[in-house]
């Protein structure tokens, strides 16, 4: 059996960017119960020369968005990253959560032969689709979903792997 790459990425960031909401509905909760400012943990990050929660969520965003607007050869929805309050970044997860699910999954598909470079400052690399979803953008989503539950645990909130795997 063949996987599509509709299958591979859109199931994926939907379970990964509702994961992150459920984060922020933890955080929320646990600001209240210790008396502290919730939008504060938009800005904790574990080290400093570390993006803030903020950032992580801002990343997985533009990764899961990104991804499928490459592989449907359109122009990504943009958004200004200027989010700093627990409830901007739920905004942000439901605006990307919507436009994910809105993707053709036979226009995605279509994208796995489609040549895809990312230019990094003096770095490029060249990817067809389906080698640019496996060696790029799921890493790398997974990387800010994984950072962002690890920001969340050093600040004290009460999340675990169940809660990263979507289970609870």
């Amino acid at each position: 059996m063949t996987l599509s790459l509709h299958r591979l990425t859109v199931p994926a960031y939907l379970r990964g960017l509702n994961t992150l909401a459920r984060y922020l509905d933890h955080a929320a909760a646990h600001a209240r119960a210790n008396g502290s400012d919730p939008d504060a943990l938009a800005a904790a990050r574990l080290a400093p020369d570390m993006l803030p929660l903020a950032g992580q969520i801002q990343r997985a965003s533009d990764t899961s968005k990104n991804a499928i607007a490459r592989l449907l050869g359109t122009d990504p929805p943009r958004f200004a990253d200027q989010e700093t309050t627990l409830g901007e970044l739920r905004e942000r997860l439901e605006k990307t959560i919507a436009y994910v699910e809105s993707a053709d999954p036979a226009a995605v598909d279509a994208g796995a032969a489609r040549e895809i470079t990312l230019t990094f400052g003096p770095l490029s690399r060249r990817f067809d689709g389906e080698g640019y979803v496996l060696e790029f953008a799921l890493p790398n989503f997974y990387f800010h979903l994984a950072t962002a539950h690890a920001i969340l645990r050093h600040a004290g909130v009460a999340i675990g792997k169940l809660d990263y795997l979507g289970a609870a």
